[in-house]
């Protein structure tokens, strides 16, 4: 590994790195980064690097200064991946290193020596909706003016719809082109992320789209109605009501809830599953209902302080929530998400729904089946989406206490 590190060295003390990438894990573990990118950002008018760590769903961030990145770098080589990209100015450099100890390293023709290195770490973001873009919808709602500027007391608003429309962004694979697509919103309020996802929807992804955003404040429905009206988008209807009750749509492929207070997420939830929704998002808010119930002698130096207490129960409710959704046939992720009127980072719920090979979805069932009892009985806790939905997993509980039965008994 000595020339890997003198190479190292020379590239950060030749500011020639211009992008590299760790892949390849030695050893697989759980909450390890798969991928790790590298780049040069100027912090304060000096050199450092930003390793920038993919976990999951998840990606984290480091800054490292230019004297100890050569370390960071050779380190991770060494002890957790197998591969190394590195992009510089002069060549591309390949390094292969199946043993911690011992490494090999292909030189090609540079990839990216004519592409201007951006150093600035605060650099403009390329969005789904870019600033100086006039969009009609955003100009109403008050974020930008008529000639496209975010107004600056809206731009938190206008990154959180943004980052909003990302997430949306990675999931329009799983959306059918070939027929007209029914999308709810549930407890739609003001209505920012409802009027963005229909605009990126049919607009940019030219998607033949009915929407209905659904509230409980008259002033909304009328107020929201009427913009659609203007803005000219037809298909954009909203309905006073409540989400327990509404039973309006047959079959819907897309539902959103932001925000819906407490259990009001699990009965949109549960209506998404019965509808067999192609795609779900879920920004939870107000996660009481565990609160009253969780209890574990265990956990009483966590339990015993409420703060703690609600937290731990916020996040005990949407874990249990995403593996729910997960032995419903979905693939679940809980994302970070900017929130900018409750708290400054909230969570979102995505599911996907799964078309999977039924002998390997009945182990991935049973496994997913067990960590959620477990986990459940732990904290002595039955959700209300459980509750909402026992017809369909009652059989899966079912079959699970019967094989642990049968192997207590053989």
């Amino acid at each position: 590994m000595e020339q890997v590190k003198m190479l190292i060295d020379r590239l950060i003390t030749e500011q020639s790195l211009v992008q590299g990438t760790l892949s390849n894990l030695r050893k697989k573990t759980p909450d390890q980064a798969t991928k790790v990118q590298i780049k040069p950002v100027q912090l304060k008018g000096k050199q450092h690097y930003q390793f920038t760590f993919t976990v999951g769903a998840k990606v984290l961030h480091e800054n490292i200064a230019a004297e100890e990145a050569s370390d960071k770098l050779l380190k991770l080589l060494r002890d957790e991946f197998k591969q190394a990209l590195l992009q510089a100015k002069d060549a591309d450099y390949q390094i292969l290193a199946n043993k911690p100890t011992k490494a090999s390293i292909l030189k090609k023709s540079a990839s990216k020596a004519a592409a201007p290195v951006e150093l600035s770490h605060n650099r403009k973001k390329n969005y789904l909706l870019n600033e100086g873009e006039v969009v009609p919808f955003l100009i109403e709602l008050g974020v930008m003016n008529s000639q496209g500027k975010v107004l600056a007391a809206k731009y938190d608003k206008f990154k959180q719809i943004n980052r909003f429309l990302e997430m949306v962004d990675d999931v329009v694979p799983h959306l059918q082109r070939d027929r007209q697509l029914e999308i709810i919103d549930f407890g739609c309020g003001k209505s920012y992320l409802t009027f963005a996802l229909y605009h990126y929807l049919v607009n940019t992804q030219k998607l033949n789209v009915r929407m209905i955003g659904l509230d409980l404040k008259a002033d909304v429905i009328a107020t929201c109605s009427t913009l659609a009206a203007k803005l000219g988008y037809e298909n954009l209807i909203f309905r006073l009501g409540d989400i327990n009750d509404y039973s309006d749509s047959e079959h819907v492929d897309m539902v959103v809830t932001l925000h819906a207070c407490d259990t009001a997420t699990d009965a949109a939830l549960e209506k998404a599953v019965r509808w067999d929704a192609a795609v779900i998002l879920s920004v939870p808010c107000c996660q009481h209902e565990l609160y009253a119930q969780v209890k574990n002698d265990a956990l009483i130096p966590m339990l015993q302080h409420g703060i703690i207490k609600e937290r731990f129960a916020a996040l005990a409710t949407d874990s249990l929530r995403a593996q729910l959704l997960d032995l419903m046939g979905y693939k679940t992720q809980i994302i970070e998400f900017i929130d900018v009127e409750n708290t400054p980072k909230n969570l979102l719920i995505r599911a996907v729904k799964q078309v999977q090979d039924l002998e390997a979805a009945d182990d991935h069932l049973d496994q997913k089946a067990k960590e959620y009892l477990t986990f459940k009985q732990m904290l002595q806790i039955t959700p209300y989406l459980e509750k909402g939905l026992s017809d369909r997993l009652q059989p899966i509980f079912d079959k699970v206490t019967q094989n642990k039965y049968n192997r207590q008994n053989n």
